[in-house]
């Protein structure tokens, strides 16, 4: 999806998330877009689902928070399994895909039966500056 083609309000979202530090929560991103006209968090939650949607952001489950997917053009969605490092201390979060930990899930699944729709995986600790 190109982000050429996204609504104003989708854009804003998209652009408010490209922009942060690390990862916002709904209610953070309707704070900063409250001079954009945004004054409902329904204007955001709306933009999120399409942008999930679209493959642009992704959720983090255990923040309950949002970021926009370091590799829009590659469609992360359909690609594999998505992994985010999340640093503890600095909040920097770092989005990576390995294809073994792909094959090995397949083959898990595979074997017990069971159809996996989405896979996330949330690593949680400290970044390289922040172990320093």
């Amino acid at each position: 999806m190109s982000t050429q083609q996204l609504t104003r309000n989708q854009t804003l979202v998209y652009q408010a998330l490209e922009k942060a530090e690390g990862p916002l929560s709904a209610y953070s991103i309707l704070d900063k877009l409250r001079d954009h006209g945004f004054r409902a968090p329904l204007q955001v939650y709306r933009a999120l689902e399409k942008l999930l949607e679209f493959g642009l952001v992704h959720r983090l489950e255990s923040l309950n928070a949002f970021v926009a997917c370091a590799h829009p053009q590659h469609d992360c969605c359909n690609h594999g399994t998505v992994a985010f490092a999340i640093c503890e201390r600095c909040g920097h979060v770092r989005e990576f895909h390995d294809h073994s930990i792909d094959h090995r899930l397949e083959d898990w699944a595979k074997a017990q039966g069971f159809k996996a729709e989405k896979t996330t995986i949330e690593i949680r600790g400290l970044c390289a500056q922040c172990r320093v």
